[in-house]
């Protein structure tokens, strides 16, 4: 049986910037092929099921006011309770995509085909809270969280964040490893010299 998800808030939560729209559930973008939406997101079965009673989120949205923090004067995600080892705490959602985003930071790669058609989902200008989870980098010795694809109980693949093998306390930032290629995509290239 697929882990129980806290049922998604219909409205987005405190600190939300108001430059992002908030979404509860992926948005599929044209460049999206059928064939592929509909091996990542199969039809239903057409039955209905029953909403999820709505629980209290396990994440929140916070400024990160230490100084020493690389992200200092930005906002992170922090535990609202603790959650245990290897638990499902939220999916990565945002616009699914098939084309190029090279300027967005909030872009993950959810499916590579065997054809190499590359899938993504990216929370740049919409996506929920998910968005603010931080490199572990600079804060802390190792990520306690992290990034893994699983399907809904309707079949959708989906990027989500998992604890790790240690509970998260109360309180706690969420922090995953973005990887070696996120970081180094964003170095500073060389100037190129004049001749």
């Amino acid at each position: 049986m697929p882990p129980k998800q806290p049922q998604p808030l219909s409205r987005p939560p405190h600190h939300w910037p108001s430059n992002v729209q908030y979404l509860s559930q992926p948005r599929y973008h044209s460049s999206v092929p059928k064939h592929i939406h509909d091996l990542v997101c199969p039809s239903s079965t057409g039955q209905a099921r029953a909403p999820a009673s709505p629980q209290k989120s396990p994440v929140a949205i916070q400024l990160i006011s230490d100084p020493s923090h690389p992200a200092h004067g930005q906002y992170g995600l922090f535990a609202a309770k603790k959650i245990p080892p290897r638990t499902l705490i939220l999916d990565y959602i945002g616009e699914v995509h098939c084309d190029h985003r090279p300027a967005s930071d909030y872009d993950l790669s959810l499916y590579r085909t065997p054809d190499h058609v590359s899938v993504g989902v990216d929370a740049q200008a919409a996506g929920n809270e998910a968005r603010f989870v931080n490199d572990y980098r600079g804060v802390k010795p190792r990520p306690n969280a992290l990034f893994q694809e699983r399907k809904t109980d309707t079949g959708e693949l989906r990027m989500s964040v998992w604890s790790g093998s240690e509970s998260i306390k109360k309180g706690d930032e969420l922090l995953v490893s973005y990887g070696k290629s996120w970081w180094k995509a964003r170095q500073n290239p060389e100037p190129e010299e004049d001749v």
